[in-house]
Parts: structure tokens; sequence; C-alpha cells
């Protein structure tokens, strides 16, 4: 059985190549998601007027990584006090937001949004309502597999987050448990 989570946390090129390394995760898609113009090109959204987020669509096995550990995965490797940007990435494209699919994934998104304030850090990521998913163009998909590595912005900020990944949640890192 798979589940899936709809997460915003700036860069979906960032955050696709955290959760692509996560056990448990069977699927990341990138995509748009809570904007107003149907069908958004890439050039639409990072031109910030469609309100669209850059989003991942992350399918995962319950059984082996839970909806907490999948959040709190995405709080510890993206910025969640920053509000509408991810270091150099601003606008409302890059916002840190999460889009539930039911109650219980709103409760559970809460309950992370507590969990990643408790160090006293103020915590501008939001709870938005589930819209329609638009998945990005092709070749913004498996970005970090394919074009990532050439490109130098995703070589600075890619390996840190990375890096964050497989030291704070080991246990769960394909590439660690390899």
């Amino acid at each position: 059985m798979t589940d899936y989570v709809t997460l915003a946390g700036g860069c979906f090129w960032c955050t696709e190549a955290v959760f692509k390394d996560v056990i448990g995760v069977t699927s990341v898609e990138s995509g748009y998601i809570g904007g107003t113009v149907p069908n958004p090109t890439y050039k639409q959204v990072c031109g910030g007027d469609t309100g669209h987020a850059e989003a991942i669509r992350v399918g995962f096995d319950p059984e082996q990584v839970s909806l907490d550990d999948i959040l709190d995965i995405f709080f510890a490797t993206h910025d969640p006090s920053q509000l509408n940007r991810q270091g150099n990435d601003v606008g409302t494209q890059y916002r840190s937001a999460m889009f539930p699919a039911s109650p219980e994934q709103e409760e559970a998104m809460q309950a992370a949004i507590t969990r990643a304030g408790e160090n006293g850090g103020k915590i501008v990521t939001t709870i938005e309502p589930m819209d329609t998913w638009y998945p990005a163009e092709g070749y913004h998909q498996d970005y970090w597999e394919t074009s990532g590595r050439s490109n130098p912005y995703c070589m600075a900020v890619i390996p840190p987050k990375l890096q964050k990944l497989r030291k704070s949640f080991a246990a769960r890192s394909k590439a660690v448990a390899a």
C-alpha cells in the first residue's frame, strides 16, 4: 500500500533529491500546487504570479516509513523559518507549505510543526488546502540523477541537504543503508 503526502520546501529539485534517498519512499514527483492558473508552466510559476508552490508529491510505504518521519525529515532538510524563500530562491513559489490529503494528515502536520518549533525557532510553514496537483515538466523529474550534478546551483545546495539527511536520519537513508 502506498500513501502520498504533498510538501513544498523551496526548490523542488532539492526536496526531490532528499526524499529519493529515504527508505520506504516509493516515488517522488515534482510539480506545482496551490495556485490559480490551470496547467502552469515552470516559467509561469518562477515568475511568481500564479500563486503555485514548487512542491513534491511523495509516495511512501507506511510500513517502512511513517508520515511523522517523512514530516520530520521535511522540516530538518529545509529552513521552515524563512517566509517565501529558501536561501537565494525568493518568492511565494518557494514557500514552506504542506497540503494535507485528509484530516489525519492535517493533524500529523500540526504535530510536526509543533515538534519543529520545540527548539525555539519560529516556524512559518503553512498548512494549505489540498488543491489541484500539476506535475512539472518531464525534465524536472529525477533532476538530481539526470541534470542536477552538472548544475552549479544544485551542486551548492543539494549535497548539504543530503549530508544532513544521512547524518540526522541515518537509519532512514538508502545511501547509508547500502
